[in-house]
């Protein structure tokens, strides 16, 4: 078999591995627009901020590559898919042929509709190319100022700071809202002020203001200007889908794919943050763009590309990142309030910036939100994830912070102790 892989971040990484599981021999090219093989992204901050180098940002070795016997071709963008040919086109003119293909483009950077974005000095931040871009600015300017409020807006700012540049985030909201709470966003945001990352929240941002010779003077909000060098934007990202909707393939919130990572063509495959995928909890097709979401897609995609008819049991929401020593995790429904049928327990010492709520529904764990103590999340993860039925003794360790595997159910741990 003939396997094309459109696209470079971690799915493709789940996806090579997948396919040699199934087939040892079959061809494996990988395509990416990027000039280098995949890299941890979540990394891009500690190398902007010089806390890592770059030779340790790659997710695998040049040996992964050779020894899995996969050819790469970089810098190359992909501009068509014939679908009916099995042919893609690419920028250089050449044309490749596949026999099963994988769509892991991932996702484009929104650009907002304000007056003054277009020009230099406005930056986006999902890129090792743009921490490229950004390395040789960082020791220049004294002001930044981050549009957004997600994962990506706060990892910029914390690389800025950790160079000690005046950093301030403008939030039309509130910050990381998909994953934490308003409790949970507060102790984060009192936190990163503490270590000199200032904000705007609930505040809307009106025009990224230039000087007469077109460099940045700083964003006007509706809370006045906010003075800038730099401005980085991270309002979010849309998935890369242009492709597969060029090919006539179903796309909706992304690309659209069944319980084998399989599109509406049945030899086009879609992993990643760019795939419309089931989850686990809901049941709901949608697109989360979380690594490890990202990597076990891919690998179902490329044991199925092999024939292996497996399908996918749906990923889950989930977000853990450290901020300036402070540790928080996010897992499952967390942003439950106004729902009917659940219920929350919360836990919180703002002295010692310790929050753990847990939300409960049905007798079961549906989602938790750890800040400051996360030495049990893999525990509370394992519930949540396995959907645990619990008394009343073990919805009470739970909640006293004790999620014990002692608690899971017997029939799961032998079946563990049968399939090691």
């Amino acid at each position: 078999m003939n396997y094309v892989i459109v696209g470079n971040g971690v799915s493709a990484i789940g996806a090579i591995e997948g396919i040699r599981q199934q087939d040892k021999d079959g061809k494996i090219l990988v395509i990416s627009d990027e000039a280098v093989p995949t890299y941890g992204r979540p990394l891009i901050s500690y190398y902007l901020s010089d806390k890592i180098k770059f030779e340790t940002l790659p997710f695998r070795s040049e040996e992964f590559y050779k020894s899995n016997n996969v050819e790469m071709r970089l810098a190359s963008r992909v501009i068509g898919i014939d679908t009916s040919s099995k042919k893609l086109t690419l920028d250089s003119g050449d044309t490749v042929s596949y026999g099963k293909l994988l769509l892991a483009t991932g996702g484009t950077p929104v650009k907002p509709p304000l007056p003054g974005i277009d020009g230099p000095g406005v930056h986006n931040f999902t890129t090792v190319a743009h921490a490229e871009a950004l390395k040789e600015l960082v020791d220049k300017v004294q002001k930044v100022v981050v549009i957004g409020a997600g994962l990506i807006a706060l990892k910029a700012a914390e690389g800025f700071a950790e160079k000690g540049v005046d950093v301030t985030i403008v939030v039309r909201s509130r910050i990381m809202r998909t994953y934490f709470d308003e409790t949970a966003g507060d102790l984060i945001v009192n936190h990163l002020e503490k270590n000199r990352i200032k904000f705007l929240q609930g505040c809307g941002t009106k025009e990224i203001v230039r000087f007469d010779d077109g460099t940045i003077k700083g964003v006007e909000t509706d809370q006045g200007l906010v003075e800038a060098d730099v401005v980085i934007v991270a309002a979010g990202v849309r998935p890369n889908m242009g492709l597969a909707a060029q090919a006539g393939i179903t796309t909706g919130q992304g690309i659209r794919v069944n319980d084998y990572m399989a599109t509406s063509d049945s030899d086009v495959f879609a992993a990643g943050d760019v795939a419309e995928a089931k989850d686990m909890l809901t049941g709901e097709y949608t697109v989360r763009p979380i690594w490890p979401n990202a990597y076990s897609q891919g690998r179902y995609a490329g044991i199925n590309m092999a024939g292996a008819d497996k399908p996918y049991s749906g990923g889950m929401s989930m977000n853990s990142i450290t901020y300036y020593g402070l540790p928080t995790i996010s897992v499952g429904e967390t942003n439950v309030e106004g729902k009917d049928g659940y219920e929350t327990s919360i836990y919180l010492d703002e002295k010692s910036s310790i929050y753990r709520k847990l939300i409960f529904k049905d007798d079961m764990l549906a989602g938790c939100i750890l800040i400051g103590e996360i030495d049990a999340a893999g525990f509370y993860t394992s519930f949540i994830k396995n959907s645990f039925k619990l008394d009343a003794e073990a919805k009470a360790r739970l909640i006293e912070g004790d999620p014990s595997p002692a608690l899971w159910p017997d029939e799961f741990i032998e079946g563990m102790m049968n399939n090691p």
